[in-house]
């Protein structure tokens, strides 16, 4: 894979990756993140990606999805939102 994200297929053709377009949006929801691993499956089965990219995206995800977690079972709610916030380093307000 070079430079500019283009992949070559089995066939000899250049492509440009369809997880890329998915990963350059940003992975926010549930339903981002099944599109892009979706794309990331195409894109390796049909050479556009490397399977050493794909190894690494994978291994990301999986980071992802593991902070997710730990913000819903460890995150504290901030005043009355939803959403959860996990501190891995307390600030010191002194500093």
């Amino acid at each position: 894979m070079d430079t500019q994200g283009k992949g070559i297929t089995q066939n000899g053709e250049t492509g440009t990756p369809r997880s890329l377009a998915i990963s350059e949006r940003g992975v926010r929801t549930g339903a981002d993140f099944a599109g892009l691993m979706s794309a990331l499956m195409s894109d390796i089965i049909a050479g556009r990606v490397t399977p050493q990219v794909g190894n690494a995206a994978c291994n990301a995800g999986g980071k992802l999805l593991k902070i997710v977690e730990m913000q819903y079972q460890y995150g504290t709610q901030n005043g009355g939102k939803t959403d959860r916030i996990l501190t891995l380093v307390p600030m010191n307000e002194a500093a």
